[in-house]
């Protein structure tokens, strides 16, 4: 398995929205949609209310990325934020063939070691 990030959630405040993004990959453009990816990474760390992401993809393609928001509104805000919409569109158009996106609550969390 492919991982893009490693665990970086460590201490994800209580309270915390976490939108999960499960994918599963095209085989198309593969160069585009990993520029893609480090861009929308590299605008969601510019994001009010950011805390953390975590994202993992498999060699089948499918892959699930968590982001964590301080709140609900900050990841509304990220929803709605211009060019991740637009980025959002090309990966429905391009790089994906399903996928589903929950948001949770974080109530508890716990680490190892």
């Amino acid at each position: 398995m492919f991982v893009t990030a490693a665990l970086v959630s460590r201490n994800i405040p209580v309270g915390s929205v976490a939108v999960i993004f499960t994918a599963q990959r095209t085989d198309r453009d593969d160069a585009a949609y990993e520029a893609a990816a480090q861009r929308m990474e590299e605008l969601a760390y510019q994001q009010p209310g950011f805390v953390a992401v975590e994202s993992v993809r498999g060699d089948d393609g499918l892959g699930i990325t968590v982001s964590y928001w301080k709140n609900d509104a900050d990841a509304k805000a990220w929803r709605d934020n211009a060019e991740h919409a637009e980025m959002r569109e090309q990966g429905r158009a391009r790089w994906y063939s399903a996928y589903t996106l929950y948001v949770a609550r974080v109530e508890r969390g716990y680490q190892w070691p």
